[in-house]
């Protein structure tokens, strides 16, 4: 059975009401805007924040994503917590909604060593009948998953993938050289600058938290690949490349994303972490997305 995800995954902001609440009826108005470019779902991820939501938010957005997506288009939640008992916790109950895959980040804070990370997916792939994706992001968690850790992981039935958020073309490297040698297991491109390049080399999707800025620009880039226009398609990822660079070199890059997304005229409220906004950053936010996206 084919469990494979194609093209763009919007990482999805998770909106907010004016006191800081989770806000369904905007949320659902973000996801018909990635549907509308032709994007599925990746919810509950670092650009959803994930890590200041509870048990009973991280439900209600996937919830809202599956109900409002309808079967329309893919949608990935991400489940991982610290422990391994609430990582299977969390994704027993995200299965039930009807996900059609869980990713799940290595465990933060507490350094560990490759073996103990190779039991904990395992633990987690075992419990869980949904498909699960590892999830790589060192830089945020201080555990990387090696290659050759994957490599053996990628081996376990319930294990379909990678998403790989090292930000390096090396590292996704690593990812798409296992995932040759194994049928059935996907790469998913992390960073917004190497989405055509991971196309190119084997990707069958990415997650982009800059399609919340720019979804029909971010899914060029994937729709023009796909229909066999390759220099389209890295011309797209060019095009794209400038709004990257300058909004993400203005804050903590979902941070940036959210409140261009705001700052644009949606209901998607603040970032709920102690990210703030000075007057002259809001007004380059600005500047930045009227130059690329106008």
């Amino acid at each position: 059975m084919s469990h494979t995800i194609q093209g763009v995954l919007t990482a999805i902001v998770t909106t907010f009401d004016p006191q800081g609440e989770y806000h369904p009826k905007a949320m659902r108005a973000q996801i018909r805007r990635q549907l509308d470019a032709g994007n599925g779902i990746f919810c509950g991820g670092t650009n959803g924040e994930f890590f200041v939501l509870n048990e009973r938010e991280k439900l209600a957005v996937t919830e809202t994503c599956v109900d409002e997506t309808a079967g329309q288009a893919a949608v990935v939640a991400h489940i991982g917590e610290i422990s391994t008992r609430d990582t299977i916790r969390l994704g027993r109950q995200v299965a039930k909604l009807g996900v059609d895959a869980v990713s799940v980040i290595t465990p933060y804070f507490v350094p560990l060593k490759q073996d103990e990370l190779m039991s904990h997916y395992r633990a987690v792939a075992d419990a869980l009948e949904v498909p699960v994706f590892l999830y790589n992001i060192p830089a945020r968690t201080g555990n990387t998953l090696q290659p050759d850790t994957v490599r053996d992981l990628a081996q376990h039935p319930n294990i379909i993938g990678i998403k790989d958020s090292a930000g390096s073309y090396e590292s996704l490297s690593g990812f798409l050289a296992v995932a040759a040698d194994i049928d059935g297991f996907n790469v998913l491109n992390g960073p917004d600058s190497l989405i055509h390049q991971g196309f190119v080399d084997g990707c069958t999707a990415c997650i982009s938290g800059l399609a919340n800025v720019a979804p029909r620009e971010i899914n060029a880039i994937w729709s023009l690949f796909h229909t066999g226009d390759i220099a389209g398609s890295r011309r797209a990822q060019e095009n794209v490349t400038g709004l990257r660079t300058d909004l993400y070199s203005v804050a903590f890059s979902p941070a940036a994303v959210k409140k261009a997304v705001a700052l644009m005229g949606h209901d998607v409220g603040e970032s709920r972490y102690a990210v703030r906004f000075s007057a002259e950053q809001e007004q380059k936010i600005r500047h930045i997305v009227n130059q690329y996206l106008q």
